[in-house]
């Protein structure tokens, strides 16, 4: 004979789940799974679902939510700049600082230092003019009034190339400055972008020692420093969490070239893009994320070479979440919807304003946008085009992330 108990129990159990199935289906959504709404949101003339990959994970649960082409590959645009993030954040740290430094390749006699002054730059992208003058008050500080040499600009940390490998040559200046380890102001004199950053900034110092009071007796050339020179002065960048909140944030193409070479730099001896594209790659594959199809070319998102799958997206957003030693700066250097970046102007309403975070991603054939639903769901969205429609793109991006805000 059965326990009747046990026969109530199970019935109990079986009745209240029913009630649940009827509940969610009686919900606000018209009956409408969160699966169907977020393949709704896709939806939208102009964009072809083949050429679409959509991944979307609860991070409460840990299960996929939705899928669409997930492993396909597809031009990221600057959803390219999440790896360069979360490689940095966690190889560097987030209160790593990049220096710059100048050195003395002389030697000082009384106030005169007899010798030329080298300014040497490590890829710091946010130096400025004000960085420039508080060497040259350092310099004076130290006793020098006077510089028989020349004023050199060292830019040997990182290799000459200018841009990276598949860029437009209309990229080149207007997407980013020429690249180098020491470009001041970003590179802009005079209202215009220099070609030769280096030399402008060696020319920028030249006119801060002068402001501070010291003469110069050489002009300004590029030049490496020699091994044996000495450190006279330096300034270091704010706390690399601040870059990369830059980086994301407005999506600044300059600041993810320069960190992808400066990863190259400090981690591999070499600061080129293709060594920092290694580092971002050996940081995702050691992490667990899916490389299938994956192909890294730069940092900014700007080069055509460039593959990312939804899949990969949304598991380096799932692995720095869960990461306590970088999810807040990753997750801070986000734009926010509705208030702050790239995302000031879309979802001003709804329940994604405030509540979702993202990164964007704009290319002539590609649009993008990952990132966080409040602190319950990842998700990706890469859709490509030849060219696609933005405006569309971007209404399917929304729809997408406003139907997880409506979930949380």
């Amino acid at each position: 004979m059965r326990n009747p108990g046990v026969i109530g129990t199970r019935a109990l159990a079986v009745t209240a789940a029913l009630l649940a199935v009827i509940a969610a289906l009686a919900g606000p959504a018209a009956g409408q799974t969160l699966r169907n709404r977020l393949d709704g949101a896709l939806t939208v003339a102009g964009v072809a679902r083949a050429q679409t990959g959509a991944f979307a994970f609860d991070l409460s649960t840990g299960r996929v939510v939705y899928a669409l082409n997930r492993t396909r590959p597809l031009a990221p645009a600057s959803n390219e700049k999440l790896g360069v993030a979360l490689a940095a954040l966690d190889r560097l740290g987030p209160g790593h600082r990049i220096r710059t430094e100048v050195r003395g390749d002389g030697a000082l006699t009384g106030s005169t230092w007899q010798g030329r002054l080298v300014l040497k730059g490590y890829g710091d992208p946010t130096l400025t003019t004000a960085d420039l003058r508080t060497l040259a008050s350092s310099l004076r500080a130290a006793g020098i009034r006077r510089v028989t040499g020349r004023i050199a600009g060292d830019e040997s940390y990182f290799d000459k190339r200018r841009t990276a490998s598949g860029w437009k040559a209309s990229y080149y200046k207007i997407e980013s400055p020429p690249l180098s380890a020491l470009v001041v102001d970003r590179g802009r004199v005079a209202g215009r972008t220099v070609d030769n950053p280096a030399l402008a900034a060696a020319k920028a110092f030249r006119r801060a020692l002068a402001a501070a009071g010291i003469a110069v007796g050489g002009r300004a050339v590029v030049a490496a420093a020699p091994p044996g020179a000495s450190t006279l002065a330096l300034v270091r960048s704010g706390p690399l969490r601040l870059i990369v909140r830059r980086m994301n944030k407005v999506s600044n193409n300059f600041y993810a070239e320069s960190l992808v070479k400066y990863l190259g730099a400090r981690l591999r001896g070499a600061g080129t893009t293709a060594a920092g594209c290694i580092v971002v790659r050996r940081e995702l594959e050691a992490r667990g994320v899916p490389l299938t199809g994956v192909r890294i070319v730069d940092g900014s998102g700007l080069s055509a070479y460039n593959r990312l799958t939804a899949r990969a997206v949304g598991s380096l957003l799932v692995s720095a979440w869960r990461d306590p030693a970088v999810r807040q700066p990753f997750f801070k250097s986000l734009a926010i919807a509705g208030v702050d970046g790239t995302l000031e102007n879309r979802m001003h309403t709804g329940p994604a304003r405030g509540r979702v975070r993202a990164k964007t991603g704009t290319l002539r054939v590609a649009s993008a946008l990952s990132g966080y639903a409040g602190t319950r769901y990842v998700f990706a969205v890469l859709q490509n085009g030849n060219p696609i429609s933005w405006t569309r793109a971007r209404l399917a991006q929304d729809r997408f992330a406003q139907a997880l805000a409506r979930a949380l």
